[in-house]
């Protein structure tokens, strides 16, 4: 079992990136996600963070927002707290 990523930004600074998501990347969460999903199967998501950032030219505080959110709609999806 992974264990979940910790924010590199306080909770307020998550939710303005993630907010800006669509604006910035013109990508909604949705099609970020299932990249992510599509993707390398990375066990670590600092891993995922980078590959994601690399692999699509944005930025690390992007990528990271992206996968922590990411992280924390699958584990609601899989009924975990």
């Amino acid at each position: 079992m992974e264990v979940p990523m910790s924010l590199n930004h306080s909770p307020e600074t998550q939710i303005k990136l993630i907010a800006r998501v669509p604006t910035i990347t013109g990508r909604q969460l949705p099609e970020w996600f299932q990249a992510i999903d599509n993707g390398p199967s990375f066990l670590r998501c600092d891993e995922r963070a980078n590959w994601l950032a690399d692999e699509h030219g944005l930025t690390h505080g992007y990528a990271a927002a992206i996968v922590h959110e990411h992280e924390r709609h699958r584990r609601n999806r899989m009924g975990f707290i």
